[in-house]
């Protein structure tokens, strides 16, 4: 089966808010409730092993519950309340990505996550906790982070439109961290991009892939 999200409002004439399941033939699979959906676009998912499934994007509101721009659904499409990530994000999240170990990356253009400053990127627990085991300081202080990818050595590759990490200049829209938030000054990139990175991809011979405009 196959979620679907972004900014639709319909699929096949049903009223289905920026999410739906689609069964292998391309039908609806209606066993996937989202009640009324998302209030504004979804930009992310990510379906955890345990089939829980991680949404973010630009939206407020989930079937009338308030979910700022994170939320974690059961496989059936109702709110998984066991994820608690409290006023959520105050800006657009862009990728979502769960780690080996099941805490959970984000990055985006938000500057504060429940409260507390994160600039554009952050680790979670399980349970929706920010994870303080991973440290990125100011973060990305100057632009939004766009995507990430885990490399199979839990390295963590970072792009979007950022020249900063933590305070430290000239890192120009791709990085590379250690699994603990810190920069991995093995991965030099020079003078790096020189526009925005949109997209990233890891070759099975571990040669990474960029583009942008």
């Amino acid at each position: 089966k196959f979620l679907v999200v972004g900014e639709f409002t319909t699929f096949n004439g049903d009223s289905v808010n920026r999410i739906v399941r689609l069964n292998p033939n391309g039908t609806r699979d209606f066993t996937f409730n989202s009640g009324t959906g998302f209030n504004n676009s979804v930009r992310t998912v990510f379906v955890q092993p345990n089939g829980k499934i991680l949404v973010g994007g630009l939206f407020t509101d989930y079937n009338g519950t308030i979910a700022n721009r994170i939320i974690r659904l059961n496989s059936d499409g109702s709110i998984d309340n066991s994820f608690d990530c409290g006023s959520g994000f105050n800006n657009i999240v862009y990728c979502v990505l769960g780690q080996n170990d099941g805490k959970i990356l984000i990055v985006g253009q938000f500057t504060t996550y429940n409260g507390s400053t994160n600039n554009r990127i952050i680790r979670l627990n399980q349970d929706g906790s920010a994870d303080s085991q991973f440290i990125t300081g100011t973060g990305f202080g100057n632009s939004y982070a766009y995507k990430l990818k885990i490399q199979s050595d839990g390295k963590i590759l970072v792009i979007g439109a950022f020249t900063s990490y933590n305070g430290i200049m000239g890192i120009n829209r791709i990085i590379r961290l250690n699994n603990d938030g810190t920069i991995d000054n093995t991965f030099n990139t020079g003078t790096g991009a020189d526009v925005t990175v949109y997209a990233i991809d890891i070759q099975k011979d571990g040669k990474i892939i960029i583009a942008g405009a």
